[in-house]
């Protein structure tokens, strides 16, 4: 029977049954390789935000089993990462734009929490190209001498766990002369090694502030440049106490980046290309391996424990 690993936000995960009907021609049907074991997972399991049904495990490696008769691009037996739920389960089927051909069966290839990264910028991309635009019909020309020089935009980035790492890099790629900040106390050796000094908090005002924690400084601080850009890349789980008012008078652009917007496609190709071309390394992003049959539980436990060294973990069929 094909079986799946669910939660109604009870507290726990079960296994049950799991049908996924006739394949639809646009369609492709796979079995489930490596699903990570992502927060959002834990969160939705203890009942913290509201539970998306068909949502049960969205972090997918699988292998390809059947193709739609509409479907090219893809034959059986090729490994396919996926973003369609629900990855949890031992055969599903992925719709179009939710998978995309990875080259064989390892962890890197995870690569839907890859691309939540990437697409932090990505979606945020016009938004960030029409500022360049308006700083440089703003800003006077810096010198006779070098008349095409003009101010880049200043970014901050709020955390510096793994999202933060792939924002900085995708920065690093897409816009190389945007001066980044980062805010956090994890990971200080690694962003010191791309020259990025850990700061504790905001460093004067910005054009681009990426939030990827749970605290509301954002909203509590005046952080932003007139026509500024916030990425809001985390939910605030207390709550947030603001009039808005700095946001409002400044013009912010406010972004929420999310695996369901057009540019995730993109982000998820972005996330293959980059490790194929040696631009963004993953070696040490995938910390703990648990057996599909003998260790689920475990894996699931440990994700919400997350004790020790506990990095990030995926269930192996």
């Amino acid at each position: 029977m094909n079986k799946i690993l669910y939660t109604q936000g009870d507290g726990f995960f079960q296994q049950g049954g799991f049908e996924p009907g006739a394949l639809d021609k646009n369609n492709i049907h796979v079995r489930a390789v490596m699903t990570g074991v992502c927060r959002s997972d834990i969160a939705m399991m203890n009942g913290d935000f509201s539970l998306p049904i068909p949502m049960q495990g969205h972090e997918g490696l699988a292998q390809v089993m059947a193709v739609g008769s509409g479907v090219s691009g893809v034959q059986p037996g090729d490994y396919v990462a996926t973003r369609g739920e629900p990855a949890y389960a031992d055969e599903y089927h992925v719709k179009p734009n939710q998978w995309i051909v990875v080259p064989s069966r390892d962890p890197k290839w995870i690569l839907e929490p890859v691309a939540c990264g990437v697409n932090c910028v990505l979606q945020a991309r016009h938004a960030i190209d029409t500022m360049y635009a308006q700083i440089r019909n703003d800003t006077p020309l810096s010198s006779p001498e070098e008349p095409w020089k003009v101010r880049s935009p200043r970014a901050v980035i709020i955390g510096s766990g793994f999202l933060a790492k792939i924002v900085l890099r995708t920065f690093d790629i897409l816009y190389p002369d945007i001066d980044v900040d980062v805010i956090g106390s994890s990971n200080e050796e690694w962003f010191g090694d791309q020259g990025h000094s850990l700061l504790v908090d905001f460093d004067g005002t910005y054009d681009i502030v990426v939030d990827l924690k749970e605290d509301s400084r954002v909203f509590s601080t005046d952080c932003v440049n007139e026509n500024a850009l916030i990425i809001m890349a985390t939910e605030k789980p207390n709550g947030i106490d603001t009039t808005l008012g700095h946001l409002l008078w400044k013009a912010v652009t406010m972004i929420f980046p999310s695996p369901r917007a057009p540019t995730f496609y993109q982000a998820m190709l972005y996330a293959r290309d980059w490790q194929l071309d040696g631009k963004l390394v993953l070696d040490n992003f995938w910390t703990r391996s648990y057996n599909r049959d003998t260790e689920w539980q475990q894996a699931f436990d440990d994700a919400n424990n997350r004790a020790g060294d506990y990095g990030r973990g995926y269930i192996e069929w």
